[in-house]
C-alpha cells in the first residue's frame, strides 16, 4: 500500500514538472526585442483555464512625455518655435525694407531695370516670402526670397531672362542695422545679404546675388560669378532708388497704420466686421481678404505682447 502511494505521489510530481516546464530543452526563447521568455508561456490561469500568449514586446521610439517628434524628426516644440509663421515672419522682418517698387539701372549697360516686392503669405502658409518681380531685367525676372528654417538660411529662387531658375542660400554678412540718415534723424536701415548659387550635382561655379541696402532708399543689387573654383568676380550692379516716397521706413512703430499682416508701415485700407485695418501691399492685401480672422487674432496677440514690454 505504502508504495502504491509513493507511486502515485512520484506521478503526480512528474505530471506537474511537465505541465509547468515544458517539453523542451530548458533553453529561454528569446523573442525580436532581446528579452527572455519561457517557453511554457502559455500555461493556465488560477481557474485552470488556458491563458492567451503574453504579448511580445517590440523595438521602438523611446517617447518622452511631452517630446514626441514632429516631422523630419524635429521634436514638436522646436517645430513650433522654429518652423512657425511667427518664428519666420521675424527673420524676415528686416526685409521688410525691400517692399515696395524700385527703379533700378544696370551699371554695364545702363539699362532701365524696374523691380517690385510684395509679400506672399498663401502660397505656403508656414513660409512667408517677398516675391520680386522684375519683367525687364537681364538677370532676374522674378524671385522669391524666404527663411528656411531647418538649414537656418535664407534662400532666393529666381527665373533667369532665359527661364532657367537659380537657386541661391546664404546669410548677412554684414547685419541689420539702422543708422542716422544724412539729412535728417530718420533711421536708416542697412544690411548686406549675400546668397550664393549651389550648382547641382556638385558642379563648380555659379553666381553670387547680395542685397546691398545703403538707406531706406536706396540699395545695390551686386551680381558676381565665379567659373571652377575660383573666387566671384564681379559682372554687374544695379543701383536702385526707391519709386515715389518711402513707405518702408525702419520704425518698430507706425501706430494705427501697422499693417496687420506685417507690422511694417500700412500704406492701404482694409475693413472687417466695421471696423478699418491697414496692410503694407497688395500681397498682405489678399492674405488678409482671405482669412481677416486668423490675422486680426495674431495682430492683437502680437499688439498685447508689445504692450506687456
Amino acid at each position: 500500500m505504502l508504495k502504491n502511494r509513493q507511486r502515485w505521489l512520484l506521478l503526480i510530481v512528474c505530471t506537474l514538472v511537465v505541465a509547468i516546464g515544458g517539453c523542451g530543452d530548458g533553453t529561454p526563447a528569446v523573442d525580436d526585442a532581446g528579452a527572455a521568455t519561457s517557453v511554457g508561456a502559455v500555461g493556465r490561469d488560477s481557474g485552470g483555464s488556458v491563458a492567451s500568449p503574453l504579448p511580445k514586446r517590440r523595438r521602438g521610439p523611446v517617447q518622452l512625455s511631452g517630446s514626441g517628434l514632429g516631422a523630419g524628426g524635429t521634436s514638436g516644440s522646436a517645430t513650433a518655435v522654429e518652423l512657425g509663421l511667427d518664428a519666420v515672419m521675424e527673420r524676415m522682418q528686416p526685409l521688410q525694407i525691400l517692399l515696395g517698387e524700385w527703379r533700378g539701372i544696370t551699371r554695364k549697360e545702363q539699362s532701365l531695370v524696374p523691380m517690385g516686392f510684395v509679400w506672399d503669405l498663401t502660397t505656403d502658409p508656414t513660409r512667408p516670402a517677398l516675391v520680386m518681380a522684375s519683367g525687364e531685367s537681364p538677370y532676374f525676372r522674378d524671385g522669391r526670397l524666404t527663411w528656411l528654417a531647418r538649414e537656418q538660411v535664407f534662400e532666393f529662387r529666381g527665373t533667369n531672362s532665359e527661364g532657367q531658375q537659380r537657386v541661391m542660400r546664404g546669410t548677412f554678412s554684414q547685419v541689420p542695422r539702422q543708422v542716422a540718415g544724412d539729412a535728417d534723424d530718420n533711421p536708416q536701415m542697412t544690411f548686406k545679404l549675400s546668397l550664393v548659387e549651389t550648382p547641382a550635382d556638385g558642379a563648380s561655379g555659379g553666381w553670387k546675388l547680395v542685397f546691398n541696402q545703403q538707406e531706406n532708399n536706396r540699395m545695390l543689387v551686386e551680381l558676381s560669378r565665379r567659373r571652377g573654383t575660383g573666387a566671384f568676380r564681379l559682372q554687374d550692379t544695379i543701383g536702385c532708388q526707391r519709386k515715389g516716397t518711402s513707405f518702408a521706413l525702419s520704425d518698430s512703430d507706425y501706430g494705427e497704420k501697422t499693417c496687420v499682416i506685417s507690422q511694417g508701415l500700412g500704406t492701404t485700407a482694409v475693413s472687417f466686421q466695421g471696423k478699418t485695418y491697414w496692410v503694407c501691399c497688395s500681397g498682405c492685401k489678399a492674405a488678409f481678404e482671405e482669412e481677416p480672422a486668423k490675422w486680426i487674432a495674431r495682430f492683437e496677440a502680437i499688439q498685447a505682447k508689445k504692450a506687456i514690454r
